[in-house]
């Protein structure tokens, strides 16, 4: 591990400028390229007190043993080059967008004397017109099927092409009327270049122009009695129709733009992007990348994203507007940049509202579901599991790999509503009959240390009730097996580790728990939400994993899960506590009815929309009570909406709706029950 001190540059050697640096490692290879509006101010950043930096950022600075940069003229020339540093040297800290899968494109290749449609995946070539890329293969197949009846280019391969060029005879598409036949010289070499020209003007939008036209051409057919014509250009027409109805129109104005979206968690990325042409969707592409950088911001990642994506494009390959979620920092120089590519103006912009916000949120969705799906299925992987597993021993000194993991997370509003959340997992999979709830009793107000406290201490209480039970001449393993039931026993299985949501402080509350119940054995760590740090019991410096590390990932996971689990619970306590207060201001309701009308309704937003009658239609209930049932729920809607302010959930920062479902049994399908 380097100093980075060691290799700071002398005060006033690098300049204020506009340039691109890269950092290498003793071996001479570069680890990591950037650019920067001005060198000095961001290099200095780098050789701070190593405890201020990000623990990514740390890595790489300790790793590197050299920096080095170079000089440029703008912010334009920096983005070209940072981008041929990045693809020359390929460094391992940088982010590098990778697919989740190979999208299959349409092609036409422009750099052969009779070009040629076809369908492929892999890498761009020169001279070669890219559409898509597309989800599936066979779509694409069938849609250049349908345009190969209006447009008659060629689509066969080098060899075909040759052979029947030397016996003279068109193949099968040729007498189908599929296929021009350039090679038995049915059309000219600049008649066929003219197909090309529009079946590629089509395929870019330009659709309403071409179908007017043929219109015109099977209108004047008709006048002038060529009947076989007219009806030939009718056909063509219902081709082009039902090729069009493929792609639902999506943008009303018939605009041409790529819409990106991001999904991210602390670890990797998640990118999507939508191709729409003429107003309609015309291909999707999704990448995954690893957050090397743990300083990169949302604009650092579309920004970054937009040159890998761009670069090497040319001509309206590039379209005149690019949708992203965030604006970059440096628009300015990627819109000037991108504009020197495209030869006309670009503009990238985030959508406030209308169809394009709508389709931003569309885009957002499906990166969700990329990531959600990347990481299901690297959870899924039983070798990674096991690395994992393996990872967090090594790392903790653990005396074996923590086979089941329990974490504890807290969750409240400005201290009312206190719950916490107990989520188990078994062989790096989530076991969801061990959730448990707690509600909190023994603290008041926001106190997360002490709440963590209450709620091992209630834990594993019950694990000891379990194991006093046994008698002294009992098989311990028999013990884990309810006699009754025949099931394992809930609270019987001790955790290979204990994780809190939190720093130092919640760590040592946990501990201290554990050490008063006599289980002082059974090791406590804390992860931290904010740079992902491990803390250990009496510890001054946390366990920093690595940027690539499965146990990470695994301890991660397993903290998101128990954060969700949490606020689950919470929103559905704050939903029955809420409809509680309302039904106390009627008179002669017990606690009977109430549950009658938490069971059926479900929550407050459903019982104001309910009628009298329909509240009268339940058990118990006659036609005052439903009255004033009734008057009371729109009573309090009346005052919330007059004098209340909206509830927003102070973890997360989002308004919470009153549509929350009250608590009938696990929301969300989850098995796990509250422990009172």
């Amino acid at each position: 591990m380097a100093d980075p001190s060691s290799y700071r540059p002398a005060p006033g050697s690098i300049p204020d400028s506009p340039g691109v640096y890269r950092f290498s490692d003793a071996a001479g290879r570069v680890i990591y390229v950037g650019k920067a509006k001005n060198l000095r101010a961001r290099l200095s950043s780098y050789f701070q007190d190593l405890i201020n930096l990000h623990p990514r950022t740390q890595a790489m600075v300790t790793t590197a043993s050299k920096v080095e940069w170079t000089v440029v003229g703008s912010e334009v020339e920096s983005l070209q080059l940072e981008y041929s540093w990045i693809k020359e040297y390929d460094p391992r800290f940088n982010v590098k967008y990778r697919d989740d899968k190979s999208y299959p494109w349409l092609a036409i290749t422009l750099n052969e004397d009779y070009p040629r449609v076809m369908v492929g995946r892999g890498q761009k070539k020169k001279g070669v017109r890219y559409f898509g890329p597309y989800s599936h293969a066979w779509a694409i197949r069938e849609t250049v099927d349908l345009l190969l009846r209006v447009f008659p280019m060629r689509s066969c391969s080098k060899g075909v092409f040759n052979r029947h060029r030397q016996i003279g005879r068109p193949c099968l598409l040729g007498y189908i009327g599929k296929c021009a036949a350039p090679c038995t010289g049915q059309v000219s070499q600049e008649e066929h270049r003219k197909i090309v020209e529009d079946f590629a003007a089509f395929l870019s939008g330009q659709t309403a122009t071409y179908v007017r036209r043929l219109e015109k051409e099977m209108k004047a057919a008709a006048a002038e009695l060529e009947y076989e014509r007219a009806a030939k250009i009718r056909d063509d027409l219902a081709a082009l129709e039902k090729a069009l109805a493929k792609n639902a129109v999506v943008l009303g104005d018939g605009t041409d733009t790529d819409v990106i979206a991001l999904s991210e968690d602390p670890l990797e990325v998640a990118v999507q992007i939508f191709y729409v042409r003429g107003g309609r969707i015309r291909g999707e592409r999704g990448w995954i990348a690893d957050k090397a950088d743990g300083t990169a911001t949302t604009g650092d990642l579309v920004s970054r994203f937009i040159q890998q994506t761009y670069a090497g494009d040319s001509g309206d390959v590039i379209p005149r507007e690019i949708l992203v979620p965030t604006e970059p920092d440096d628009a300015e120089a990627l819109t000037e940049w991108l504009s020197e590519l495209r030869g006309s103006k670009v503009f990238i912009r985030v959508p406030q509202r209308g169809d394009k916000k709508a389709l931003m949120e569309t885009v957002g969705r499906n990166a969700l579901q990329t990531l959600t799906m990347h990481k299901t299925k690297r959870a899924s992987d039983l070798t990674t599991r096991n690395l994992a597993l393996e990872e967090i021993q090594a790392a903790l000194d653990l005396p074996e790999a923590p086979l089941r993991l329990e974490c504890y997370d807290v969750s409240n509003l400005q201290g009312t509503e206190v719950v916490a959340s107990m989520v188990v997992f078994e062989d790096g999979l989530p076991r969801k009959s061990e959730y448990r709830r707690f509600v909190i009793k023994g603290v008041d107000g926001q106190n997360d240390v002490a709440s963590i406290a209450e709620v091992l201490t209630r834990r594993f209480k019950r694990l000891l009730d379990e194991r006093a039970t046994l008698q002294e001449d009992e098989d311990p393993a028999a013990g884990l097996i309810d006699p009754e039931t025949g099931r394992a026993r809930k609270f019987s299985y001790a955790p290979g580790l204990i994780v809190v949501d939190g720093g130092p402080p919640q760590v040592a509350a946990a501990r201290q728990a554990m050490d008063e119940l006599g289980l002082g054995d059974i090791p406590v760590v804390g992860l931290a939400k904010r740079l992902e740090e491990v803390w250990v019991p009496d510890e001054e410096d946390p366990v920093i994993f690595s940027r690539t590390s499965e146990g990470l990932y695994l301890l991660q996971r397993l903290r998101d899960e128990a954060h969700r689990f949490a606020i689950t619970h919470h929103r559905s306590r704050r939903s029955k506590s809420m409809v509680e207060s309302v039904l106390d201001e009627v008179s002669g309701l017990g606690e009977v009815r109430r549950k009658t009308l938490l069971r059926h309704f479900g929550s407050l937003k459903k019982l104001r929309q309910a009628t009298v009658d329909e509240v009268a239609d339940l058990p118990g209930f006659g036609r005052r009570t439903a009255e004033s049932v009734v008057l009371a729920v729109n009573a309090a809607a009346t005052k919330a909406d007059t004098g209340r302010a909206p509830s927003v959930n102070t973890a997360t920062g989002e308004i919470l709706d009153d549509d929350v479902p009250a608590p009938a049994g696990a929301p969300d399908g989850d098995p796990g029950r509250t422990e009172n």
